[in-house]
């Protein structure tokens, strides 16, 4: 009994220490063209290969998902063209005007792309913990290097600095 519970625990132990994850694909409409705008168009996370790319899942009515959306224009400021940022709506909790609306009042430059639930099921691990906002910093191969939602243990990342920290480790191993 004691071995299989040893085999267990060990098991438990290599199936959480496994390294980071590919990013699962994806190729999505972006707020503009579901809006009428003509420069409009699909983002293909495979477009961003050779950056670090901070993909967030947020929610219009979310206050902490507002107060990151001004700590990503700061990301945007800070590293220009060496980071991406894609936000996703879910259009099933948000329609495309409160998305727009969300994108006008804070200003947000970077693509804000809209998803039926499909690509956040395939980033979620937990179906149960779609939390909002849900980050996940993808490094330069498309493997995901870091993955939050807000909580207190988080709330650096969100509210802080910590996202910069995040972003300079995988910028110095490039």
């Amino acid at each position: 009994m004691r071995k299989i519970v040893a085999i267990l625990f060990c098991c438990a132990a290599l199936a959480s220490a496994q390294g980071p994850r590919r990013a699962p694909g994806f190729a999505l409409p972006d707020i503009r063209m579901l809006t009428g705008h003509t420069d409009g168009q699909f983002h293909d996370l495979a477009d961003y290969r050779g950056k670090v790319v901070v993909l967030e899942f947020f929610q219009t009515t979310c206050p902490h998902c507002a107060a990151f959306a001004n700590i990503l224009a700061q990301v945007e400021t800070k590293y220009g063209d060496k980071v991406a940022i894609l936000a996703v709506a879910n259009i099933n909790t948000d329609n495309a005007a409160q998305v727009d609306q969300f994108v006008s009042g804070h200003k947000i430059s970077y693509p804000v792309l809209l998803d039926q639930g499909q690509m956040m099921f395939s980033y979620v691990r937990s179906p149960g913990r779609a939390d909002l906002p849900h980050v996940y910093v993808i490094d330069p191969n498309g493997y995901i290097r870091a993955d939050y939602v807000y909580d207190v243990t988080s709330r650096d990342i969100f509210e802080g600095k910590g996202i910069f920290t995040e972003i300079d480790k995988i910028l110095v191993k490039k």
